[in-house]
């Protein structure tokens, strides 16, 4: 039975199957709403980032408190790597301006990782609707190689570190500028995939060097990314044509495509929603659900079976507020 966790943009929503169908539960409402996820080996334990902070459950979304640590005000990204010792996973949280921060006992405590902001690039970091600032946009850590993390600031740069965050490679010649969401294979070592505002982008060497594959791609600003766990191959981004069609329902007209085998990409249509008037799409997929891929949107959820190429609409009480709401982020715990 699947389970998934959504950020709103004013709620965690919570989305569980049953026997008998499913269930929408809207939890921490009234927060502003900026990204979520939760604990891979413990999946009661969510986080929700927030402008006014970062928040923890440790029930599923029923209760939640705040986490109290100095510079961790308007977080705008918060990410959990998979326990490799036992213990919980870490936890690391980004802000607006950009720092990044890492908790080793479930958002309990935190530290600051100040090797990110003293890469050579950050003084050419730049927010374009707010120039004097950025953020962090996107935490990836690499589920099959411990320690291995990756980091998007909106915008200037895609970078990573091989310990957890103590030390940094800064941005590389040819890769993103403008990355929303990176997508790491689970199960094919130092394959990335980037939907950046700045078109699409694929490394097969840890970041080491991109390419970007783009024919049959009409619109270049993309936003969400999945690839078939089962499948490296098969990759399925959300697209615009630009941020002014993307996150407002009243004027948005957004795209799925789909990359398989040598290409192209194509359009998507079948179970998808018409392209006016919906937000555009947080992809998520589970790393033992070969073939599955979720869609998110002001419309609702869609799943795929098929690697993305057929959709269905998940039949759910999806409340009717959430028609004029872009999703912020989607985990899914249990496919």
């Amino acid at each position: 039975m699947a389970l998934l966790y959504l950020g709103m943009e004013d709620a965690v929503v919570v989305v569980r199957e049953g026997r008998s169908g499913w269930a929408v539960e809207e939890r921490l409402t009234g927060q502003p709403v900026q990204g979520v996820a939760a604990d891979p080996q413990d999946p009661v334990r969510v986080y929700a980032a927030t402008a006014e902070g970062l928040w923890r459950s440790a029930d599923g979304g029923r209760t939640w408190e705040r986490a109290a640590a100095p510079g961790l005000d308007d977080v705008t990204a918060v990410a959990v790597a998979p326990a490799h010792d036992g213990g919980p996973g870490p936890v690391y949280a980004g802000t607006e301006p950009s720092r990044l921060f890492r908790s080793d006992d479930g958002g309990v405590t935190w530290r600051e990782l100040r090797g990110l902001v003293a890469l050579p690039s950050a003084r050419t970091w730049s927010f374009p609707p707010r120039p004097k600032t950025h953020h962090v946009r996107w935490i990836a850590p690499d589920p099959a190689r411990p320690g291995r993390l990756y980091v998007a600031i909106e915008a200037g740069a895609l970078v990573h570190s091989a310990d957890g965050g103590e030390t940094w490679h800064d941005r590389v010649p040819g890769g993103p500028y403008d990355t929303h969401t990176l997508a790491v294979h689970p199960h094919a070592p130092d394959r990335l995939y980037s939907a950046a505002g700045d078109g699409y982008f694929e490394s097969l060497d840890g970041g080491a060097s991109w390419r970007s594959p783009e024919e049959g791609l009409r619109h270049g600003y993309l936003f969400g990314v999945a690839a078939d766990p089962g499948d490296p191959e098969t990759v399925v981004v959300s697209a615009a044509a630009g941020p002014g069609s993307a996150y407002v329902a009243g004027r948005a007209t957004t795209y799925l495509y789909r990359w398989q085998g040598q290409g192209p990409w194509a359009l998507l249509r079948e179970g998808l929603p018409e392209a006016r008037r919906t937000t555009i799409t947080v992809l998520a997929t589970h790393p033992q659900a070969p073939g599955v891929v979720y869609a998110a949107n002001n419309r609702g959820i869609f799943r795929s079976r098929d690697g993305g190429a057929r959709w269905t609409a998940l039949e759910l009480p999806w409340p009717a507020r959430f028609q004029d709401h872009a999703v912020q982020g989607v985990v899914v715990i249990e496919p």
